[in-house]
């Protein structure tokens, strides 16, 4: 073998030990890299003014935002904005009524194809109780019944099958009561109290519903963060507490429960599961948890943190497959931004 061979033999040999140790590298530094599970997608910023406190509600594929509180210039306001979920834009609807003040912290739910609003608080800080049906057939406004329950504002609302269904609450005072609203019912006779829920008073609550069921949790009372959870069976009318959303059992389960507990957060459904956002707890939260029915335990490790500004006083949609986090405001900052969550997919850290 002359030497010219011998070279070339021993560069080649070096450059193959140089691209395996460059592929060894390149394995090394992939293995090290770590991901979070659920990705959050920025999608059409709201087109109304920025704000918080506004109140919100999900008829088929299509979110609605309503009222809230602007800020020093504008305060409360009374407008109504549709979200188109499949064409991904917003429309402006027809404004609350004249006789329906401007109001923050009032609580919406949908039943069937119309959506309503009722309770909040007026520019004046008076609690209000009067409710609001919204037709989007015709873009038109209805009163309805006012709450039987009393003037309030940071109740929480659902709609299950033919009725609604609000409680809990501040006006003064922290609230717990619960009443069912059936529209169809005669004037007068459209709110009725539904006895049974053995939770802690409340404002600032939120709740998800799953196969019929509504999941109600969180809040404050009194100055401390509520931690009972609780599951509410139209079908019985029967209020069943479940496990605690903090670290309170001797049990392993609840060992990770750290941060679940919280006020002033929006909540949704995902394929049979719910979602817990936003919020506070002291400070304002970043992070999500999903709960299970089929377990009643929460996951809330290795989730990618919601990738907005972090807020309280959102509004959230919920078609059951898709889920997004609305407005919201921290401090004296008001938000108009819009955002999706993919739960399934990954993201680099």
């Amino acid at each position: 073998m002359n030497v010219m061979t011998c070279y070339s033999v021993k560069n080649i040999v070096e450059k193959l030990f140089l691209l395996f140790m460059v592929g060894f590298a390149f394995c090394a530094c992939g293995d090290d890299e770590s991901y979070t599970l659920g990705v959050w997608h920025r999608r059409s910023d709201f087109d109304g003014l920025a704000r918080g406190s506004a109140a919100g509600f999900t008829i088929a594929d299509k979110g609605y935002v309503c009222g809230g509180y602007t800020g020093t210039t504008y305060k409360r306001v009374t407008d109504l904005w549709e979200y188109d979920i499949q064409g991904g834009y917003w429309t402006q609807c027809a404004s609350m009524p004249d006789a329906a003040t401007a109001r923050t912290g009032a609580s919406g739910f949908a039943i069937g194809e119309k959506g309503y609003i009722t309770l909040g608080q007026d520019n004046s800080s008076n609690y209000l109780a009067d409710t609001w049906e919204y037709d989007p057939a015709t873009d038109t406004w209805t009163q309805k019944d006012d709450y039987k329950g009393g003037a309030r504002i940071s109740a929480i609302a659902f709609g299950i099958g033919q009725y609604g269904y609000v409680g809990t609450g501040y006006n003064g005072n922290y609230q717990k009561d619960f009443y069912r609203f059936d529209p169809q019912a005669a004037a007068g006779q459209q709110w009725e109290i539904v006895n049974g829920f053995g939770g802690q008073k409340r404002q600032g609550g939120t709740s998800f519903v799953i196969d019929d069921k509504a999941y109600i949790c969180c809040g404050v009372n009194n100055g401390s963060y509520v931690y009972d959870f609780w599951r509410f069976d139209p079908s019985t009318g029967v209020f069943t507490q479940l496990r605690d959303i903090a670290d309170t059992s001797d049990d392993d389960y609840d060992d990770d429960y750290t941060s679940i507990v919280r006020a002033n957060a929006v909540s949704f459904v995902i394929d049979g599961k719910g979602y817990l956002v936003t919020g506070e707890y002291g400070s304002l939260l970043s992070n999500y948890w999903i709960y299970d029915p089929a377990t009643d335990l929460w996951e809330g490790e290795d989730l990618t943190a919601f990738e907005g500004s972090v807020r309280k006083n959102a509004v959230a949609f919920s078609t059951g497959t898709r889920g997004f986090v609305v407005t919201g405001q921290a401090s004296s900052s008001y938000y108009d931004d819009t955002w999706e969550l993919s739960p399934y997919e990954y993201e680099e850290e």
